[in-house]
């Protein structure tokens, strides 16, 4: 794998990792605020995101054994 390929995965599995972070704490802080839907959203879009960052994560180390 190029490096620049694998440079640009790991910046953009950095940048998902943070994306889905945010998205814990903001639904987190719906929970507190009673806003159930707006947590339960939250919560499932950044679970989506997650399983995504683990599959990126298992890309980016299949072609580093290349």
């Amino acid at each position: 794998m190029k490096s620049e390929t694998r440079n640009t995965l790991l910046r953009a599995y950095i940048q998902l990792q943070q994306i889905i972070d945010d998205l814990y704490v903001a639904s987190e802080k719906a929970l507190e605020n009673n806003d159930l839907e707006d947590a339960s959203l939250l919560e499932s879009r950044a679970d989506k995101l997650y399983e995504e960052g683990e599959n990126l994560e298992f890309v980016i180390s299949e072609l580093e054994e290349r």
